[in-house]
């Protein structure tokens, strides 16, 4: 038996979870959030708990079984609390400002780099170089994150970049003179 999957998903006060077949529908303060389940596995909902089992015992039904159990737990806690990732920008000159659905970061090149935000995710720009991101979808927190970093990662000389908050750069020593 999964050791992740047997696990029940308490569900807290403010969250609504429906299942419609193989459709999960969930509800919370922080926003709405679907998935469909995958085909080897069914959610009960009983009371304040979510139960997800699985058909079969072959190896791809006990990886959906955890792997659906993981991925629901998520859905709860993100529209409950959200999920946050959290950037820093290091350079000279180096700086980010949010204008409605748009986010325009400076970051040395000849251009503004401009990234349009999807729907359920919430950025803020706190003094020109720290990025807050917040949302329910916890994959959807990660991957804006990744592709705001992706446009200049931290490199190892001066340490210049997009970084994540708590990411530790390696430091590499520079050339020296003989």
């Amino acid at each position: 038996m999964s050791r992740i999957g047997k696990q029940p998903i308490t569900i807290p006060a403010k969250v609504k979870v429906e299942v419609k077949g193989q459709k999960v529908h969930v509800e919370g303060p922080k926003g709405k959030l679907d998935w469909e389940l995958p085909g080897r596995t069914t959610v009960k909902v009983e009371g304040t708990t979510v139960l997800v089992s699985r058909k079969g015992e072959d190896a791809q039904a006990r990886a959906l079984h955890g792997l659906s159990r993981a991925l629901l737990n998520n859905m709860v806690k993100g529209v409950s609390d959200g999920f946050v990732k959290k950037l820093e920008i290091n350079g000279v000159g180096f700086k980010a400002a949010v204008a409605g659905k748009n986010i325009t970061m400076n970051l040395g090149y000849s251009h503004p780099i401009n990234y349009s935000i999807p729907d359920q995710i919430k950025v803020t720009v706190d003094e020109n170089t720290k990025i807050t991101i917040e949302g329910p979808d916890k994959q959807l927190v990660g991957k804006v994150a990744s592709e705001l970093r992706s446009y200049y990662p931290p490199e190892p000389y001066k340490g210049k970049g997009v970084k994540y908050s708590d990411e530790k750069i390696v430091r590499k020593e520079g050339k020296t003179v003989q």
